[in-house]
């Protein structure tokens, strides 16, 4: 028998969305379809939909070391929140930065202590640690990430050509992946002034194709699984599809503000909107919507990277701190676009993570996988405002955007975590680990 069952919602799966009942038994669902069995506890879905708990593989959530940025007890939350029931924090951002097996335990201790969510962690490549990448990989990352341009923090060093070969040999061995920040450094110029304007001619898109190209052509010599972090271009995403055309093993990801923003943006956003690879033309965002339709790039995540409001402020474009907060809002910004159907939206935010990152639990609604599930009234429909963000700095460059989709419950593995607008405390959450 099972404990729960949710009843009457519009599920959402890769096929497409009907309505169904979703029995779950111990965390788990056990079946999906018309008039389960009753169980003791039992959540009325009439009029919602019901979506894999969303997969979020890109967030900077500072703890230990920046908490004045963002925390994990704040940084889950606003996922939850957002109809989220995993994250994936990366490797930088943090202090120390999870170079090493001891950074990764003081990472997890906090995790384990407040995540609202399960949570994964990636490994960092960068020059010198090579030999700690099976220590990391053996402690459970799920894969590393490395940086082809410098990343603005002296703890975490761009990978010249040398660590990366090195290091794709290596993380090929671990049977891992290598997710890369693709901007060639050669291809970057210093601004020749201050402007927002300035900054975006510095970092062309033909920096980030050099870049995806070089990663490519390396990570294929290696047999490494490799993935494009933050698409920014179309020209990137046709060579990422045409080269997994061709048989390497590559895939890559966009996020929502090379979706909604161009460069005459930025000049209006300001500081509040900076990050790198910088946005690109109009013509560049409706190719890159396209793009996400066509199944040339298989993944929407947030590249959440917060900070205090005083970073993002400055006379001085150049020295602003680069990053944008937006996890809380990913699912919601894609449906208020109304371009993309959302058994597309599932995949592109959950099920299409969970198979690339190998969480084989992860990512469906249907029997065998955690019950993690995004109850969502689609008829509700706003703009973010700043006092409805949980983040510890409540900002965003996307005040003011419209969105779809009001949460109206979110479940991690059958557990209640957010209804009714809060937050709802239980148990500590689960590291990620891939099986085998």
């Amino acid at each position: 028998m099972s404990d729960l069952v949710i009843r009457g919602g519009t599920v959402v799966t890769p096929d497409g969305a009907s309505v169904a009942d979703i029995a779950v038994t111990d965390g788990v669902i056990a079946a999906v379809g018309p008039n389960l069995s009753s169980a003791p506890e039992e959540i009325d879905a009439t009029a919602l939909h019901v979506l894999p708990g969303g997969i979020d593989s890109h967030v900077h959530f500072n703890e230990p070391g920046h908490t004045d940025w963002e925390t994990i007890a704040t940084g889950s939350a606003a996922l939850a929140a957002g109809g989220y029931t995993a994250f994936v924090d990366m490797p930088l951002n943090s202090l120390p930065v999870t170079i090493d097996g001891p950074a990764f335990d003081r990472k997890v201790a906090a995790a384990q202590a407040s995540s609202r969510l399960d949570f994964g962690l990636w490994g960092g490549l960068v020059p010198g640690n090579l030999d700690r990448l099976e220590e990391l990989h053996m402690r459970g990352v799920l894969g590393f990430k490395a940086f082809m341009s410098p990343s603005g923090l002296d703890e975490f060093p761009a990978s010249d050509e040398e660590t990366l070969r090195e290091g794709m040999k290596r993380i090929a061995e671990l049977d891992s992946i290598l997710l890369v920040h693709a901007e060639d450094p050669a291809a970057i110029t210093n601004p020749k002034g201050p402007t927002a304007r300035d900054f975006i001619e510095s970092r062309p898109w033909e920096a980030e194709l050099s870049a995806v190209h070089n990663a490519i052509r390396w990570a294929r010599e290696a047999g490494c699984r490799l993935h494009i972090v933050h698409v920014s271009s179309i020209e990137s995403a046709a060579l990422i599809r045409d080269q997994r055309e061709q048989g390497v093993d590559v895939s890559g990801e966009t996020c929502p503000h090379y979706l909604l923003y161009a460069e005459d943006d930025l000049e209006k956003l300001g500081g509040i909107g900076k990050c790198a690879p910088p946005f690109r033309t109009k013509r560049n965002v409706e190719e890159m919507w396209n793009a996400l339709a066509g199944g040339w790039l298989e993944m929407v995540v947030s590249d959440h990277s917060p900070s205090t409001q005083e970073l993002k402020q400055g006379s001085d474009f150049n020295k602003i701190w680069g990053g944008i907060s937006g996890c809380q809002s990913t699912r919601q910004l894609l449906l208020a676009q109304k371009r993309l159907e959302l058994p597309l939206i599932g995949a592109l935010t959950s099920t299409n993570i969970a198979k690339r990152l190998g969480l084989q639990h992860k990512g469906e609604v249907a029997p065998g996988f955690d019950a993690d599930l995004w109850l969502v009234d689609l008829e509700h429909e706003d703009v973010v405002r700043k006092e409805d963000l949980l983040y510890r700095n409540q900002f965003s460059a996307h005040e003011g955007q419209p969105i779809r989709g009001r949460t109206v419950m979110t479940l991690v593995r059958g557990r209640t975590v957010f209804a009714d607008g809060r937050i709802i405390p239980g148990p500590r959450s689960r590291l990620l680990r891939l099986a085998g």
